[in-house]
């Protein structure tokens, strides 16, 4: 029950029927619940009654303060005495997104009317962040920061405010294992860290992520890094062993200086660090200050914890509003990514890789299809430890990511663990090396050719490989140059491209990861499917791979990460290397048939042979028709009728040249493997133009269509 609904149970508050207004019962005032700071106050005034247990005529409410000549109004004041005469804790709420600049300016308004009232404490909060200070009785009145207000009727300020399991334990009982001074009859009360929704988390991290930035006073890209760094020190000491009632260490202790905060939490880095060294290599850059500031952003909640699906999407939430800019391309659209994973049939015990897995979308869903399977095996509260291994070995074992961006590559694994692990085989290097190449610069000999059960990807679109920069080039039969076998000069030799677009690489390099029979599921650009000049391309698929599903996507697909090229998922299915060499033999035979039949080498050299000599007996006619001109001269007259010739021997060979190749076509379809394709049109996948829900996205149907056909084919086509 939270503490809305406490309030209404004791009869604290109650709402009008629209919930648009609020009263405070014991005041009698009425607000309006629709302002954003009404909400962070009315949390407040329940949390200092319910969990400080503060007596309710002891707390007001909008409480007038004279500041100098001017009447100010403090949000909420607890007084020390029934007579409300005596200021105790004076509070001051803010909107939950106030900026980091605007919170100070609070910070310091709510002090000023504390030391003016005469109060003790000052509590300022916009529920994302919370900061709290004691007012020395003697002047000067210096800012001291504490760990949390005390509670009701407890003289001793609290060391701490979170620990394992939530505490209380009495004044004259025991402190860190050690007896301390009676002073009260009360209990000292600490806190468990919270569970907190998808929205709260995200504003959390993106406000984090600005008070680093400062507008401008840090690089973003920096800033972003250093926050992954506490984030990572955060889940580590989350995960740390220790009793219950024992203190966590990334919180504000009492009487400790920013410089001892900071020492604490490089301590937690290097912890974590030699359990994950591949995660971070690079020290913490943030000084005492700013690390302070964060630690209270991250304090009270519990990460580890919060509902798996709220985190990882209030992660990535932060993620895209971070590298919408420059980096929107490594960022696949959730329904996109859910549809990929939703048609496969991914299991635990199924290699899955993405070979540009940016900030690792599609791992993040095969890691939660597998963790949803283990719901049917096991009961995750009764039968906890086989639940957990069931997706757990998957995610340190089976599943897999490379990603050419270093920067990228830390927020995936960032990523992987804050929806809880996965990101052991995370790696950051060129994904078209050789796997050999790639195993001797990462150490890791997991990501050899011939392994994966499934790849899942979407490769960058636009950018090319060019052969001077590349010395891998020539591993890839998409870098050579297709020989025309209609080319009656080609000797069959094939030469290098001067560049190829990485998308079409990648085609031919998943296909060198998967196993036979392993399915890919990549997004391409149209233009592979439909462009006349990329036929050699669709060729290639033709013979290595057997085509399951094109699924087209709306142009506005990723409108709104800033790119606009038409796309559509196409899904395959890796033939056996017999079976690739029986097509490409067959359509070598075809071909040779059809030159024969038609006679076609000697035809064209029939052809040749007419032109050659039209054109010599019209260099004769002309020297007899100017006898005193030069051969250059000769050549320059015959220039335009020589050309005529040219083109009409070249249009008929390439009447001809068309007319075999539509019987090339016509024949390769009778002598090969005839099988379904699924094929779908997607208008409406869940999002507009502008990144805005549409309330309807036909993807869903499609996938679970097309589960069913590859279930048939895996079934049926052995």
């Amino acid at each position: 029950m939270n503490l809305i609904e406490k309030g209404i149970e004791k009869g604290l508050i109650r709402f009008d029927e629209e919930k648009n207004f609020i009263t405070y019962i014991h005041p009698n005032k009425k607000r309006n619940y629709n302002n954003p700071e009404e909400k962070v106050q009315v949390d407040t005034y329940l949390s200092l009654l319910l969990n400080y247990n503060y007596p309710v005529n002891r707390v007001k409410i909008y409480v007038p303060v004279q500041v100098g000549s001017e009447t100010k109004e403090a949000d909420i004041i607890v007084y020390a005495d029934d007579k409300c005469e005596d200021t105790y804790i004076l509070i001051e709420c803010k909107k939950e997104e106030v900026t980091d600049q605007q919170f100070k300016i609070a910070v310091d308004q709510a002090y000023s009317y504390c030391v003016t009232e005469g109060g003790r404490y000052v509590w300022t909060t916009s529920r994302i962040i919370n900061e709290y200070y004691e007012v020395p009785k003697e002047k000067p009145k210096s800012r001291t920061s504490i760990p949390d207000i005390p509670r009701f009727g407890v003289k001793k300020l609290a060391p701490y405010k979170y620990v394992k399991g939530g505490f209380s334990q009495s004044d004259s009982g025991l402190e860190n294992g050690k007896p301390v001074a009676a002073e009260a009859n009360f209990k000292q009360k600490f806190f468990e860290l919270e569970c907190i929704t998808e929205n709260e988390l995200t504003k959390i991290f993106i406000q984090a992520h600005q008070a680093l930035w400062g507008g401008g006073h840090r690089n973003p890209s920096v800033a972003f890094d250093e926050l992954d760094k506490l984030i990572f020190c955060k889940i580590w000491d989350e995960k740390k062993p220790r009793k219950a009632g024992q203190p966590y260490d990334f919180q504000i202790f009492h009487d400790e200086s920013p410089e001892d905060l900071l020492k604490r939490i490089r301590g937690l880095y290097e912890e974590g660090r030699k359990r994950d060294p591949e995660v971070f290599k690079d020290d913490i850059q943030l000084n005492a200050n700013e690390t302070l500031t964060i630690v209270k952003y991250l304090q009270r909640v519990n990460l580890n914890k919060t509902d798996l699906d709220s985190k990882g999407k209030a992660f990535e939430t932060f993620m895209c509003s971070f590298f919408r800019g420059d980096f929107g391309q490594y960022f696949t659209p959730r329904p996109i990514v859910k549809f990929i994973v939703d048609c496969l049939p991914i299991n635990n015990n199924s290699r899955v890789l993405d070979t540009s897995c940016g900030s690792g979308g599609f791992l993040l869903h095969a890691l939660d299809k597998v963790r949803q399977q283990a719901n049917d095996f096991y009961n995750a509260e009764k039968e906890p430890v086989e639940h957990k291994e069931h997706w757990h070995n998957f995610a340190q074992k089976n599943l897999f990511g490379i990603e050419i961006n270093d920067q990228i590559a830390r927020t995936a694994k960032m990523n992987m663990i804050v929806h809880d692990d996965g990101h052991t085989n995370v790696i950051s290097v060129d994904g078209l090396l050789s796997d050999k190449e790639i195993q001797t610069k990462t150490k890791n000999k997991e990501f050899a050719y011939g392994t994966f059960d499934f790849i899942i990807t979407n490769p960058p679109f636009g950018s090319s490989v060019k052969q001077t920069e590349k010395a891998y080039m020539h591993q890839y039969n998409l870098a050579l140059k297709e020989v025309d076998w209609l080319n009656t000069s080609s000797n069959g030799n094939t030469t290098l491209r001067e560049s190829q677009s990485t998308e079409v690489l990648f085609l031919e390099q998943c296909h060198n990861f998967l196993t036979e029979h392993g399915y890919l599921a990549i997004v391409i650009p149209d233009g592979i499917l439909t462009n006349s000049s990329l036929q050699y391309v669709r060729d290639n698929i033709e013979e290595i791979y057997r085509i399951v599903a094109v699924v087209s996507i709306p142009q506005t697909a990723f409108t709104a990460t800033g790119a606009g090229v038409k796309s559509s998922v196409l899904f395959l299915r890796k033939h056996k290397q017999k079976h690739s060499e029986k097509i490409s033999n067959q359509k070598e035979k075809i071909k040779e048939k059809i030159k024969s039949d038609s006679n076609y080498i000697i035809t064209v050299g029939k052809w040749e042979k007419e032109k050659n000599e039209f054109i010599k007996k019209l260099e004769a006619e002309t020297k007899q028709k100017n006898p005193t001109a030069s051969k250059k001269e000769i050549a320059e007259i015959i220039k335009a009728a020589k050309n005529e010739i040219q083109a009409s021997f070249s249009n008929k060979v390439n009447l001809l040249k068309e007319e075999l190749t539509d019987k090339y076509f016509i024949e390769k379809q009778k002598i090969l493997d005839d099988y379904p394709i699924f094929m779908a049109i997607a208008e409406d996948i869940g999002y507009n133009a502008t990144g805005r829900s549409t309330g309807t996205n036909e993807l869903i149907e499609i996938a679970k269509e097309l589960s069913k056909f590859i279930a048939h084919i895996n079934k049926t086509e052995k």
